[in-house]
């Protein structure tokens, strides 16, 4: 999709397909995305977004543009990124939505983050295909071990 969020394609076009094909779809589309997150591509992760797409997060709203621009620089890199549940996958006509917990390595501006996260993403099939516009990430609560005798 290059830089317009449009163009170039991460996936082929398919047309609207039964339940279990759009989950299957979606599933690959995930964790093709992490894969791209996690090798710092930025063309590869404008693929899997929307023009529109922001990230929410404990810090605010950030746009495409803004986290696209931290991946090309440098600044934002991740290490890691793995699901620690199973994606839960809910397709409503051309819209599913998309929650797992992960966790993930990144270093932003030099720090490292040890990040466990709740994630929904929303998508949005547009001319066949997925595309994501909206990310929104929640701190994981701490789990405790379970109480000793």
């Amino acid at each position: 999709m290059g830089e317009s969020g449009e163009d170039a394609t991460a996936e082929p076009p398919t047309a609207p397909g039964t339940p279990d094909a759009d989950h299957a779809r979606l599933a690959v589309i995930v964790d093709a995305w992490a894969a791209a997150i996690v090798a710092n591509d930025a063309a590869r992760i404008a693929d899997f977004t929307a023009d529109e797409w922001v990230i929410v997060s404990e810090s605010g709203i950030t746009d495409r543009e803004a986290f696209l621009g931290h991946v090309k620089s440098g600044d934002l890199t991740h290490s890691a990124m793995r699901a620690v549940t199973p994606p839960r996958i809910r397709v409503h006509g051309d819209t599913a939505t998309i929650t797992a917990r992960i966790t993930n390595t990144a270093h932003y501006a030099g720090r490292r983050f040890d990040a466990d996260e709740w994630t929904t993403d929303v998508f949005v099939r547009r001319n066949g295909r997925w595309r994501c516009v909206l990310s929104h990430i929640t701190p994981a609560a701490p789990t405790d071990p379970p109480p000793t005798a």
